[in-house]
């Protein structure tokens, strides 16, 4: 999934800012989880994968830091599994759009387990096993341990893994917000995904079969019979098939890739229609000269939507595609497969925490 900048802006449980935390900078990136001195007490430092600058992954560090104490609407999650995204290297590279400014731990997706409860929250205690996203300023997530907003997590089921569990909130949650909130589809509508076989369409083609839309994907050489097994009706191969026979078909466009094929993806979209963005903002003018509406978004985590989509995995409804699993050592290069510059399976990276 290509993306390009967040603009999310800072909320009442953003983190707040704080003293900085004592860091011992580690020499390589490898490094055991630290021991707890008694069943029931927490560690005080734990290992985080961190930068002190904006630039390419290799400025990625382990380090020790201060395990982080919950505030208010917060909890404190034993991290698990913590998904990589196009957005933990929007935020590395200074692109992200947000008001950060490094040092600073990377991740905004995690699955764990409860360990502490900040004032005034509810719905989660110490035991639970948890996933979600970790704050409006999508950091802090690749570490043993995270600080992370109650209103963007929801209970784990049993039949999700935490591997799984950390590949699905934003991209899931993505997903279902383009289709059904901002293009407010209906059984029996058809919608064309575009980049069907990429991690946020490949959730869409799945959710919108799930709720009997008629799915067209577009694909590139190679994603055809993928994106057929997700559930899409029909596939289109923007690289070899004739377009202009799907023209107006549409009630509905996902655009999951952005670029300049964007204004093209208009062409699908039937009279009074609408193109969803998460990517980049559509063309308003030329929407408006096709008849077609055109939304942009920035995806809202919310416990709601991810329990809707924890029910939906154990419905057998919705399979999330895991690709390349990595210990948080390893971080550096999980980055260097968002960039391209290093092979990785299909389907979501993730950083496996703890056992």
């Amino acid at each position: 999934m290509a993306v390009s900048q967040l603009f999310i802006g800072p909320t009442a449980d953003a983190p707040q800012a704080q003293k900085p935390a004592s860091i011992h900078r580690l020499d390589s990136l490898s490094a055991a989880p630290m021991p707890r001195t008694s069943p029931l007490a927490l560690p005080q430092i734990m290992t985080a994968a961190r930068i002190n600058q904006l630039g390419p992954p290799q400025i990625i560090a382990l380090e020790r830091v201060n395990v982080p104490e919950p505030q208010e609407l917060q909890v404190l999650v034993r991290v698990c599994a913590a998904g990589v995204g196009p957005w933990d290297a929007l935020v590395r590279t200074g692109k992200s759009g947000l008001p950060l400014t490094p040092p600073l731990t990377l991740g905004a997706e995690f699955s764990g387990i409860v360990e502490k409860v900040g004032a005034n929250t509810t719905g989660f205690a110490p035991g639970d096993e948890v996933f979600g996203a970790t704050n409006p300023l999508f950091i802090m997530g690749y570490a043993e341990y995270a600080v992370v907003a109650a209103r963007m997590i929801a209970k784990k089921s049993a039949a999700l893994s935490h591997i799984e569990a950390a590949a699905l909130p934003v991209v899931g949650v993505m997903a279902w917000q383009m289709l059904f909130d901002h293009a407010a589809l209906r059984e029996g509508q058809t919608v064309v995904i575009q980049g069907g076989a990429g991690n946020v369409g490949a959730h869409a083609v799945q959710l919108a079969r799930a709720k009997k839309l008629h799915v067209i994907a577009t694909v590139r050489n190679g994603d055809a019979d993928y994106v057929r097994g997700l559930g899409a009706h029909e596939v289109v191969n923007t690289e070899t098939d004739n377009l202009t026979s799907f023209a107006r078909r549409a009630d509905a466009v996902i655009d999951t890739v952005g670029g300049p094929a964007q204004d093209q993806l208009l062409g699908f979209v039937k009279p009074g229609g609408i193109i969803v963005s998460s990517v980049s903002r559509p063309n308003v003018q030329l929407a408006q000269k096709r008849r077609v509406r055109a939304d942009h978004f920035i995806v809202d985590v919310n416990t709601a939507q991810l329990t809707r989509l924890a029910d939906m995995h154990d419905d057998d409804e919705l399979v999330v595609p895991v690709g390349s699993v990595l210990p948080l050592s390893e971080a550096r290069i999980a980055h260097e497969m968002l960039a391209g510059t290093r092979a990785h399976k299909r389907g979501k990276i993730v950083l496996q925490v703890a056992g």
